[in-house]
């Protein structure tokens, strides 16, 4: 009888494996997805950027201001699309600065479908690269929100950015994977997105910004990286602050202000 229990424990545990391991795309990336003739409706002047990557296509806004300062490659979280997202560029376009946005596959009029790591890297290289060849690279900013910061920091250290700014960072998504599935082995998440070392190589300016009371991505997430940080770096602490929420803390737009001037 024990070996026979242990035996269906067995197979539902590899059947479980199995599952997680075949949708966890699903458990990752929440897309809102919109028509190819959908407009966009913003206060600020913005093109429509299509940019052609294997198997997709990317699409992207592009803020502009006059005479700008400098850019910023904005890599935004893991739900939602540049409908929403695009309201985010006022923030660093009243600074000077102006602002690309891109979606990621599947995500609103973006084709494709995410499949694995390499990939995201890989459409995110194409946006920092379509950036590069408007604005020079040490007037470039990479900023990462969430889901964006494993990817932002990817860049910065593949790259030549004037600085790198995160946003409620997680020290890897296999170690936010641990945290809530610590009974599965680590060797079946595609995507790992390994924050942790790639930092070690990001020779600009880093700064974070951590809400305290996160509920998605603990504040220690961000603590946990400044030892792996070899570059000039910052933590700020938005106290009271969440996963979604930094915005409206004075604090957040305070520190920001200073980094973007």
């Amino acid at each position: 009888m024990a070996l026979t229990v242990l035996a269906v424990a067995a197979v539902g545990y590899v059947v479980l494996c199995g599952i997680l391991y075949s949708y966890q795309e699903r458990l990752i990336f929440y897309p809102q997805v919109t028509a190819e003739e959908f407009e966009y409706r913003f206060p600020h002047p913005h093109d429509e950027v299509a940019l052609e990557v294997e198997g997709a296509v990317i699409h992207a806004l592009h803020f502009r201001v006059e005479r700008p300062k400098g850019a910023v490659l904005y890599l935004h979280g893991n739900a939602g699309s540049l409908s929403s997202w695009g309201n985010i560029a006022t923030d660093f376009l009243g600074h000077g600065y102006d602002v690309l946005i891109p979606d990621y596959r599947g995500y609103g009029k973006s084709t494709g479908k995410i499949t694995s790591e390499r990939m995201l890297l890989r459409d995110a290289t194409e946006a920092y690269e379509y950036l590069a060849r408007h604005h020079p690279e040490d007037r470039i900013i990479v900023y990462g929100r969430s889901l964006g910061t494993g990817i932002a920091t990817y860049l910065a250290a593949t790259k030549s950015p004037k600085m790198l700014v995160l946003e409620s960072a997680y020290y890897s998504l296999r170690d936010l994977a641990r945290r809530q599935f610590p009974f599965l082995p680590p060797m079946l998440l595609k995507y790992p997105l390994r924050t942790d070392r790639w930092i070690v190589d990001v020779s600009c300016p880093i700064y974070l910004f951590h809400g305290t009371s996160d509920e998605f991505i603990p504040y220690e997430s961000s603590e946990r990286l400044l030892a792996r940080i070899r570059a000039e770096h910052e933590l700020f602490a938005i106290q009271g602050g969440g996963h979604n929420n930094l915005a409206e803390f004075a604090e957040y737009d305070k520190r920001l202000g200073e980094i973007l001037r």
